[in-house]
Order: C-alpha cells, then structure tokens, then sequence
C-alpha cells in the first residue's frame, strides 16, 4: 500500500501490466542490467556478502535512476503497443 501512495504522491499513473514480454520485464529492463556488470567476475565467499554487495549497488544508486527506469519503461510499453506485441529494439 505504502507503494501506491508514493506513486500517487510522484504523480505516477498506474498501467495494467501487459502480458510478459521479455523485452518488458521491468526487473529486467533496468533494474539489474548494470548491477549484472558490477558483479560480473567478483567471487563471494557467502549470500550474506552478495546481499551486502547488491543492496550497497541499490542504495548508492541516485533517485533518477528510478525515475527515469520507470519512464523508459512506459516508453517502452507504448512502443510496444502500438507494435501489437513485436520486439522492441532500442
């Protein structure tokens, strides 16, 4: 709920989820591309430190990394759309 009330409070306008696309997935999307990267090659002697790790990546990252995920996203959805469900290419 406390969700909701942020979006609203930012002005967000909640759209129904299309069907999954892996070209939409928003985790995929955004989210974890660059944290990918980072990790990329490191080796972790426990899950404690790659929680470590990735929650350190998510809280270092600015609030227009967010923001601008989340719009990029909707683009995405109106492009595919009007596409009827074609891949996306960027």
């Amino acid at each position: 709920m406390a969700t909701m009330v942020k979006l609203n409070e930012l002005g967000f306008q909640l759209l129904p989820h299309p069907p999954y696309s892996p070209d939409l997935a928003p985790s995929d999307y955004f989210l974890f591309a660059e944290l990918k990267k980072m990790l990329a090659g490191k080796k972790f002697r426990s899950d404690e430190e790659v929680i470590a790790e990735t929650d350190a990546y998510f809280e270092g990252q600015p609030k227009s990394f967010y923001k601008t995920g989340i719009e990029r996203l909707e683009r995405r959805w109106t492009d595919c759309i009007a596409l009827k469900g074609n891949y996306i290419d960027e």
